[in-house]
């Protein structure tokens, strides 16, 4: 892979700047900052946001690259705040261990791809390595933004987790098989796995209502078709602003006209009251169904406590 030129505004070892043919008596000058131990940068690049990942990767060998949920974060996925800046080797001597970085060994091949100058692990593998780090919950969210954002399926991430032999290959599997096509947001996603994970029906995602001429009129996140109940998560920028405020207004009273009933789930239905949310969504299908409807299964507590 080819190796970027020597710039003080990225991290950098004092080694790399004696290569550059530097002398390391300008490390005493104000103008440089220690990132970690060993690892220097200008303080023009200090305002890096992805200082800690170029440091880690900086402090270890050649060869070394960007993984787990350190290359999730590259590929522009949603992953929850971590400590760690993950970079793997190939040997176990290559390690460097800092406050702050997780080094990773693996004897394997690794798919590579080059994102903002730095060497990250591929799509797939990176989903398969950050089961070992995320919840279920989590790793749906990402794997459902996974296949949104790039051209790649759910079913194709299914069988790319089914053919994968790596260490926490069973736990992608699991999570891969909650993976849906169109899901519009990670807070859609968690709004269905509430309701999946506590016995519930599963919703069909992106339910789209055209006008006659076949233009789209409303896109929703969630669809119960049989019972007509829609799901949708709202964040709070629809009470804040009066525009959207009455364009929700207009919506909700085309559903009554065509009979469908809104459920409208906020932030705080998924992390403080996801009981409540479950109980209102199973209310409802009871209304509308003639079937029976599953009770509400507590193994969801595992995955959203409150």
């Amino acid at each position: 892979m080819e190796v970027s030129p020597f710039s003080a505004t990225r991290p950098f070892t004092n080694a790399q700047l004696v290569d550059a043919g530097l002398n390391p008596k300008l490390l005493k000058r104000r103008d440089f900052q220690q990132v970690v131990r060993g690892v220097w940068v200008h303080r023009d690049g200090a305002g890096d946001p992805l200082l800690g990942i170029r440091a880690a990767l900086a402090l270890h060998p050649r060869g070394a690259f960007v993984s787990h949920l350190s290359a999730a974060l590259l590929h522009g996925l949603p992953v929850p705040d971590h400590p760690f800046a993950h970079v793997t080797v190939h040997h176990h001597e290559d390690r460097r261990f800092r406050p702050g970085i997780k080094p990773h060994v693996t004897k394997r091949a690794r798919s590579l791809v080059t994102l903002r100058g730095m060497p990250v692990t591929d799509l797939l593998t990176t989903f398969v390595q950050c089961a070992g780090h995320l919840s279920l919950v989590e790793q749906v969210v990402l794997g459902d933004a996974l296949v949104r954002k790039f051209p790649v399926t759910a079913a194709q991430l299914r069988a790319s987790c089914d053919q994968s032999n790596e260490y926490y290959a069973g736990a992608a599997r699991k999570a891969a098989r909650y993976v849906r096509d169109r899901v519009d947001s990670p807070m859609e996603t968690r709004t269905r796995m509430l309701l999946v994970l506590a016995g519930l029906p599963e919703p069909e995602v992106d339910h789209r209502i055209y006008w006659p001429d076949g233009r789209l009129k409303r896109r929703y996140d969630l669809y119960y078709k049989q019972a007509g109940i829609l799901v949708e998560y709202e964040g709070r920028q629809h009470a804040s602003d009066p525009t959207q405020w009455q364009r929700d207004i207009e919506r909700r009273e085309e559903l009554d006209v065509d009979g469908l009933r809104l459920i409208v789930v906020t932030a705080e239905g998924i992390h403080v009251e996801p009981e409540r949310t479950l109980l209102r969504v199973r209310k409802a299908l009871l209304a509308r169904t003639s079937g029976p409807v599953p009770q509400i299964n507590p193994r969801w507590r595992r995955h959203f406590p409150s």
